[in-house]
């Protein structure tokens, strides 16, 4: 049996705790605190981690991580992000500047980029079209990368395991690059 770390990451209120609560098959462990952040129209917020488990048919495991979105918690990412397998960044579309949040992560998060499959997944696109997927993907390729960008309802179990099926296929061609050469 193998075990896979995957690691959610993102703005606060990207649905992280959400996404990993909709596929875990363990309940979910979450250090939500009251959130005291007037800026933020949410009334937990993590503080910590978010961690859950999702068993693959083969009997792998892949464990299921959550940063805490706010940069001020970024020590928790270099943490969180050690021998991970993938990385999902979360945009929430809702939020006043989506393409300045993504610029953020992918900034805050470039060295796992390059060494670990990544993918995006953009929620609150169905009120909020506004920047289209289009321009999340023209923004990535304008700061150098060619990432997956998907929009994503992380309550719904289906969207989420997409996310984590790209990041297994991402993988996937990777090792098989690797055994071509």
């Amino acid at each position: 049996m193998k075990e896979y770390k995957l690691v959610f990451t993102g703005t606060t209120g990207a649905g992280k705790t959400t996404a990993i609560s909709a596929i875990s098959e363990l309940p979910a462990v979450k250090t939500d605190v009251e959130n005291t952040d007037d800026s933020l129209n949410k009334e937990l917020t993590t503080v910590g981690l978010d961690f859950g488990q999702l068993n693959l048919a083969n009997g792998d495991r892949v464990r299921l991580f959550g940063t805490p979105g706010q940069t001020r918690f970024d020590f928790m990412w270099r943490i969180l992000t050690k021998d991970a397998f993938g990385l999902i960044i979360l945009i929430d579309n809702s939020r006043p500047d989506p393409l300045a949040d993504l610029r953020t992560y992918v900034n805050g998060f470039t060295q796992e980029i390059l060494n670990v499959p990544c993918v995006i997944g953009v929620g609150r696109t169905e009120d909020n079209p506004v920047p289209s997927i289009d321009e999340f993907s023209t923004l990535l390729e304008f700061m150098g990368y060619a990432l997956p960008v998907i929009p994503v309802d992380v309550r719904q179990a289906a969207d989420v395991i997409q996310l984590v099926e790209l990041i297994m296929a991402q993988a996937e061609a990777e090792l098989m690059e690797c055994s071509v050469l």
